[in-house]
């Protein structure tokens, strides 16, 4: 991971009361709770995980 790109992911808005694909795609990022961040290699298949919850997370670059 130190050569690639990665993206930092922190969940800022709960999922209470979202749609289900909301919660199923905050599950697949590994996202459990508010203030809880991740690091993913940046790929087309997290920016699309990312443009279904862009609303509840915040995004970094590495």
């Amino acid at each position: 991971m130190a050569d690639q790109k990665t993206l930092r992911i922190t969940q800022v808005r709960s999922a209470i009361k979202r749609p289900k694909k909301q919660q199923r795609t905050l599950d697949a990022l590994g996202i459990r709770r508010i203030r809880h961040t991740v690091e993913h290699i940046d790929s087309p298949q997290v920016r699309g995980m990312l443009a279904v919850v862009a609303h509840l997370v915040a995004v970094e670059e590495n």
